[in-house]
């Protein structure tokens, strides 16, 4: 067997394992059982074995354009003039975030599926994330593979076009898969015994972080009218992913987390630039 047929065998066994990890999360009743099972797998493949294996890069593109379309398509119009209509405290929420971050260093429920079916939902799925992607990297959309997909569901689904078609939850999960594989392989044996160095000062930023975005989010709770939980993960800095697909599965107003979210991704890198000029700046004086 060749090498290339080694590591097919190599990702064929990891995807395994993490379907293996995601079945037994589910049954504990874990929320977003396919990603994190799947970056378990990921992990103990990265550090448990020699030699590095990869997710294909057309695979890693296409998850985040699944990704994308899912949450484009839970898009509430109601929420957004929400969002809009509160934009200054949302906007002080999210400058008060990555402002705690930058300091320490370097609407309801989900849907029923009750739509058209499956069929439906696979074209939907396809055709916005061709056309998000396409459209997405010709603007320079930020995360194109992401945005650009969520973008044009949004856009599919605010004008009825898709008469309530979502995306299947076999590639939904699938989707989770692959982004939460991709995460779990990068980690190297040198990245964890810099973590476990830095371990005491990590717990103390994280333990600082859910303190913040605890009280940011009750704030903007208060402001906007939203619950505390939806409050919580709009504020909550870290993985995009992991916050929407976590929102999903516990049935938080996915629509506003995630305007909440993009928003601060948004004036992260609109600001990066100013920030990265100022710290040099700093660094020579």
């Amino acid at each position: 067997m060749g090498e290339r047929g080694r590591q097919l065998v190599d990702l064929a066994l990891v995807v395994a394992g993490a379907v293996a990890a995601s079945f037994v999360f589910a049954a504990l009743g874990l929320p977003s059982p396919t990603l994190f099972g799947a970056l378990l797998a990921g992990l103990i493949r990265a550090l448990a074995f020699r030699g590095r294996v990869a997710v294909p890069g057309v695979a890693a593109t296409a998850g985040q354009a699944v990704l994308g379309v899912s949450m484009g398509s839970l898009i509430d119009l109601e929420t957004l003039r929400t969002v809009a209509g509160n934009w200054l405290p949302v906007l002080a929420a999210t400058v008060a975030t990555l402002a705690y971050g930058a300091s320490i260093g370097d609407g309801g429920p989900a849907r029923v599926d009750d739509g058209p079916g499956w069929p439906a939902g696979l074209l939907l799925t396809v055709g916005c994330s061709v056309v998000g992607l396409v459209v997405g990297r010709l603007v320079r959309l930020p995360v194109a593979a992401l945005l650009g997909p969520l973008l044009a569901a949004a856009v599919v689904d605010l004008t009825g076009i898709g008469r309530g078609a979502e995306v299947p939850d076999l590639v939904q999960s699938a989707a989770f898969l692959v982004i939460g594989l991709q995460v779990g392989i990068s980690f190297t044996r040198e990245s964890l015994r810099t973590i476990g160095r830095a371990l005491p000062l990590a717990l103390a930023v994280i333990l600082g972080l859910i303190v913040v975005s605890a009280g940011l989010g009750a704030a903007l709770s208060a402001a906007t009218g939203v619950s505390a939980l939806d409050g919580y993960l709009a504020t909550t800095p870290g993985g995009l992913y992991a916050v929407l697909a976590t929102a999903s599965d516990i049935g938080a107003d996915v629509t506003f987390v995630l305007a909440v979210q993009v928003l601060r991704l948004f004036v992260m890198l609109l600001s990066a630039p100013l920030v990265a000029r100022w710290l040099r700046r700093a660094g020579n004086d």
